[in-house]
């Protein structure tokens, strides 16, 4: 079973990522045979600073490293290290009809807001559907919200097998140049609050980071929003935002002792609060630490990337000469 996950290199990641998605990442790798990727090429369409996107790259690998990803149980690279991803995502392209595109999320959402559209807004499900299809994936863990995106990938795969390829068979997939993937919805995905009580997002800018400074850990979570109710009285655990967070970390007897405590009243939110961040140490220091500890070996990170980078590019060539053969460029 071939697993394939990416990250876009837009920002450092925060709670709701790692709970959300990224523990789910690194459980799977030892399922199957994980690919895992810093999808750079995505991030073109939000970063447009050179230095800061080479940055902004090399530090999601560290974070990805840092927090269990093993490169000796998966393939760990970059994107565009794989240029075949972008002939792919071309050729996928000229078989995808405009209306699908037009009936993505991202794209209608920009153009509800009246933002300006450009292709690599318009044309970011077709490099999505090239990322999962150069590498034969199996199986792709997505949120329910990216369950469209497999959608279109498994309509442009079959589009393109019975343009090209006369054995395919829609039905099981197989006489096809490419894999029909599987979309794993992770139905146990947390939905992590924000330090104002929306969901947690860069764009609301209600994130804990993972891996910021303790200072700027603790001033974070010093400022979940809570209500006004005085320390003596009585507090409702599930409509609070800061035991909203504590659920992430504790064992199911510790959050009884705490939601307890909740309802008889005499603790503070700062007390509770206090108890997020020792939770969120427990839980993180160790990732913390090794994350310094890589990026003072920046060397080894780029060999890790070059060889994931290696190894993807020998399974992506497979892909596209098949590609090539059934659609005539070979």
């Amino acid at each position: 079973m071939r697993i394939l996950s990416g990250v876009k290199a837009t920002g450092r990641p925060h709670l709701g990522n790692y709970f959300g998605a990224i523990r789910q990442f690194i459980a799977l790798q030892e399922q199957g045979e994980g690919y895992y990727f810093v999808a750079d090429l995505h991030a073109l369409d939000l970063v447009r600073d050179a230095e800061q996107m080479r940055e902004l790259t090399l530090g999601v690998a560290l974070d990805y490293l840092a927090l269990g990803l093993d490169p000796e149980h998966c393939t760990l690279f970059v994107q565009s290290q794989v240029p075949e991803v972008s002939e792919l995502m071309w050729i996928l392209g000229s078989v995808c009809p405009m209306g699908q595109l037009q009936r993505a999320h991202g794209y209608k959402d920009a153009v509800a807001k009246g933002k300006e559209v450009d292709f690599g807004l318009f044309g970011y499900p077709i490099l999505m559907a090239a990322d999962i299809l150069l590498y034969r994936s199996n199986v792709v863990p997505v949120g329910k919200d990216q369950k469209q995106h497999l959608e279109l990938t498994r309509d442009l795969a079959v589009k393109f097998n019975m343009t090209y390829c006369k054995d395919f068979d829609p039905e099981t997939g197989e006489g096809g140049a490419l894999t029909l993937p599987e979309a794993r919805i992770m139905e146990d995905v947390a939905v992590v609050p924000g330090t104002d009580g929306r969901k947690m997002s860069k764009s609301y800018d209600n994130t804990i980071q993972l891996f910021a400074s303790d200072k700027q850990v603790k001033k974070s979570i010093m400022r979940v929003v809570t209500d006004s109710t005085p320390v003596e009285d009585p507090k409702d655990p599930e409509t609070c935002n800061v035991f909203g967070l504590l659920k992430l970390f504790l064992a199911e007897d510790e959050l009884a002792e705490v939601a307890a405590q909740y309802r008889s009243g005499g603790s503070g939110y700062g007390a509770f609060k206090t108890r997020l961040l020792e939770a969120f140490h427990a839980q993180f220091d160790e990732a913390r630490v090794r994350r310094e500890a890589l990026a003072q070996d920046l060397d080894f990170v780029r060999d890790v990337l070059a060889t994931g980078a290696q190894r993807a590019r020998q399974v992506g060539a497979e892909v596209l000469a098949d590609v090539h053969a059934a659609c005539g460029l070979r």
